[in-house]
Parts: structure tokens; C-alpha cells; sequence
């Protein structure tokens, strides 16, 4: 009888793959709000403007708005205090909030140009995002290339031992492969990510404000574990 008293190798590598993507879509959140010593007249100014908001970006729904969302006006008071410890007359607040998601960015831009010089209008924030179908697909070809850049550094390393043989014994995302049998690491949560290289940028020396937005990058981390003979 034959015994096969070959040693299995254990290698744990990570992989990872990246790559940036051209953004195509906006969302916008505005924010509305006014102050003052009178509840009424600042209700009323909150809900005047915030009505030509919303009215803006429903006028643009379904064509360069593919989805949007507004909020009810809030109103509350707080009495302040000045600098001597006397606690002076209630002053008023009123706000509300819209939210719009835009594909087209021009008339993004154009409405931005529209009520950031308002009273009381603040452009609370601009974030980039992919299509959630391309998103899935970039997603899903990053995870093939993660997997793949494992696999070649398992390799590398078995033929650097003089091993000629690789396996893939186990595939996770980073940390869940545990510790021990051939040095893991933690590694930070996710196995994929996404984000901007930066929120916004407009041109303001242009007649006419316009956005470029800038690259939007998809990432994946792995851990695998190999067996190599």
C-alpha cells in the first residue's frame, strides 16, 4: 500500500478591483427656511417659497426628474438668550425640505441658478450616483474582477514556493474568513463600495451656471483562501 504524505499548502490572499464611472444621476435636497419674531408672517414665507420650489421640480417630473419628494412646513420658537443672561422675545422658525433625483443635468444646474439666490433657500446638497441597473452590473463585474486578482496572487505565491497546483477552498467577503491557516489579516467590512471622487463642481464664470460631476468610483475587496500542492 501507497501513502500519499503530500502536504497541503494554505494560502489567504485578498483581492481587489476598482475602476470610475461617469455619473447619471443628481440628487438635489433644498432646504427652505425663515425666522422672525411673528409666527404667521414666517409660516407664510416658508410656504410661499416652498411652493415655487416644489412646483419647479414637479414641472420637471418625468422628463428630467425621475423621482421626487417634499416634506410638510415645520414650525417651532425658542426664546434666545443675550450675552447679559436675560432671556429675550420667542423667535419664530419655519422650514421644509424637497428632495429630487435629476438625469439631466443642465436643467439640474438651471434650477440650482434659480433659487440659490432666494431668500431664505439653501442648497443643502448635491450627490452623484449611478443608475441602480448599472450600478448592479458595474457592481457585479468588479466582485468577477476581485476574485480574479485573488486567484493570480494565490498563484504567484504558490509558484514562488514551488507549488504548481491552486484550489479556491473558501470566497468571502473581507473578515469573514476568520484568522489563522495561512495569516489573514482583518480586513475592513464590505466587500464592495462606491463613491465620489468629489460631490460637485460648478463653473461659476459661465453666463450660465453649469455642473460637471465628476467620476463616480465601484470597488470590491474579497478574501479567499487556497489550497496549493
Amino acid at each position: 500500500m501507497t501513502l500519499n504524505n503530500a502536504v497541503e499548502t494554505l494560502i489567504t490572499v485578498q483581492g481587489t478591483a476598482s475602476d470610475w464611472y461617469d455619473a447619471e444621476r443628481a440628487t438635489l435636497v433644498v432646504q427652505v427656511q425663515h425666522d422672525g419674531p411673528k409666527r404667521e408672517p414666517v409660516f407664510e414665507a416658508t410656504t410661499r417659497v416652498g411652493a415655487d420650489v416644489t412646483a419647479a421640480i414637479k414641472a420637471l417630473d418625468g422628463t428630467a426628474v425621475t423621482r421626487w419628494s417634499s416634506d410638510r412646513v415645520s414650525v417651532w420658537s425658542n426664546r434666545p438668550w443675550n450675552n447679559e443672561g436675560k432671556q429675550l422675545a420667542p423667535v419664530y422658525y419655519a422650514s421644509l425640505s424637497a428632495t429630487a433625483r435629476f438625469q439631466d443635468f443642465d436643467a439640474l444646474a438651471a434650477l440650482v441658478e434659480r433659487f440659490a439666490t432666494v431668500e431664505g433657500v439653501t442648497i443643502s446638497s448635491i450627490s452623484w450616483d449611478l443608475t441602480e441597473e448599472k450600478r448592479l452590473a458595474v457592481t457585479t463585474e468588479i466582485q468577477t474582477r476581485a476574485v480574479q486578482d485573488a486567484t493570480v496572487k494565490a498563484t504567484t505565491y504558490a509558484r514562488a514556493a514551488g507549488l504548481t497546483k491552486v484550489s479556491a477552498i473558501a470566497i468571502a467577503d473581507p473578515g469573514m474568513l476568520g484568522t489563522g491557516g495561512g495569516g489573514d489579516q482583518p480586513f475592513p467590512a464590505g466587500g464592495g463600495m462606491m463613491r465620489t471622487q468629489k460631490m460637485m463642481s460648478m463653473d461659476a464664470g459661465a453666463p450660465a451656471l453649469t455642473f460637471t460631476p465628476d467620476k463616480i468610483e465601484v470597488a470590491a475587496t474579497v478574501d479567499a483562501r487556497f489550497s496549493a500542492s
